[in-house]
């Protein structure tokens, strides 16, 4: 598919989805907010999708979790920060939406509740009972400018709210009044008005080598990605965005800097681990190797140690068996050097004609 017809395709497929959400205000799928769930709206209109079996949907309170948003904006609108909501909702013993909702979020521990997701429900416009689509955009950046046939990448971005696409009626049951979202998002809008805000600047993020594979030993938490005067650290802020009201003993912040992981991993030293303790890493190893590498290493460890009367497949005798490369042979010695092939001796070599050959014409 050509790009320009990719592009058109596109346009004419947020177009359509656009002015669904206007002027029908139809659920256009993705996680239901926390205090709604998921309800049946009928068949789908499209006949050929009907026929598959597809139908509509639409949001419903949720009788577990319904109150708790409403209880949010009160207290909020009483005055209380993110902070204070969040650990007096972790006192309560309510669960928190990762908690609630544990399939959809294995990533997250559901500890307790967080100041982030007090902020993401108070900033949420659905609890109107208005239908809000178009908030993000997907972005497609190139990896390399000089080197195109390496693709691209897609990145979601948040859109400004005067492009948000809202519903012209109230397409299902509302949570919070008018009244009260607009007196949360004032008192919002205050509590930051004395903050100056600077222009973002693009740039390329810094390489973290231990990204993804550092946790906290305190908490279980994947560490963040930090850089503080070009230097790359990586932090645990547990107490900051946590309510700490299920007593769990964490300092308020927790930081080690990547140069003092790689440097030890560079000499062949022992490194700390949060959950292993103390690791050995081969010199010039300056990342784990993959879950997968490591599975593979230790099942053929297991299989070697094996008795030779063990009948082996040949899935087996093929992962014991050496790796063949053109340099070796099949059972991994090196191959003898072909010999040179003869050549002329200098005086015998056959005379080279240069230029182009002589034409010549049939009489």
């Amino acid at each position: 598919m050509s790009k320009g017809e990719r592009n058109r395709i596109k346009i004419r497929v947020r177009a359509a989805m656009a002015s669904q959400a206007k002027i029908e205000g139809r659920y256009l799928g993705g996680r239901p907010p926390y205090g709604y769930r998921l309800a049946d709206a009928g068949p789908h209109p499209h006949p050929a999708k009907a026929s598959d079996g597809k139908r509509l949907h639409r949001l419903e309170p949720d009788p577990a979790t319904a109150p708790i948003v409403q209880r949010i904006f009160h207290d909020y609108c009483r005055g209380r920060g993110f902070f204070a909501i969040a650990e007096s909702l972790t006192r309560d013993g309510i669960p928190s939406p990762s908690a609630h909702d544990p399939a959809r979020n294995q990533h997250r521990s559901g500890i307790a509740w967080s100041k982030g997701a007090v902020r993401a429900i108070l900033s949420n416009s659905r609890y109107t009972g208005r239908q809000v689509w178009n908030k993000q955009r997907k972005e497609e950046t190139l990896l390399d400018v000089d080197n195109v046939a390496l693709g691209h990448e897609t990145r979601l971005r948040w859109n400004q709210p005067d492009a948000w696409i809202w519903s012209n009626d109230r397409v299902h049951p509302p949570l919070i009044d008018t009244e009260t979202f607009e007196l949360a998002q004032a008192l919002r809008a205050a509590k930051g008005a004395d903050h100056t805000t600077r222009e973002r600047r693009r740039h390329t993020s810094p390489r973290y080598v231990l990204r993804t594979f550092l946790h906290c030993g305190l908490c279980g938490r994947r560490m963040q990605a930090h850089c503080s005067h070009d230097v790359l650290y990586y932090r645990c802020r547990f107490p900051s965005e946590y309510g700490l009201a299920n007593k769990v003993s964490h300092p308020r912040n927790v930081y080690v800097a990547e140069r003092d992981l790689i440097a030890p991993l560079d000499t062949g030293s022992r490194v700390p681990s949060p959950r292993t303790g103390w690791r050995t890493r081969s010199r010039g190893c300056t990342r784990p190797s993959s879950p997968t590498l490591r599975s593979r290493r230790r099942r053929r460890r297991q299989l070697k140690s094996s008795p030779s009367a063990t009948r082996r497949s040949p899935a087996t005798e093929r992962l014991l068996k050496p790796a063949q490369t053109r340099h070796s042979s099949a059972d991994g010695s090196p191959k003898p050097r072909p010999a040179a092939p003869e050549r002329w001796p200098r005086a015998e070599q056959p005379p080279m004609r240069t230029g182009s050959p002589r034409r010549t014409s049939a009489r």
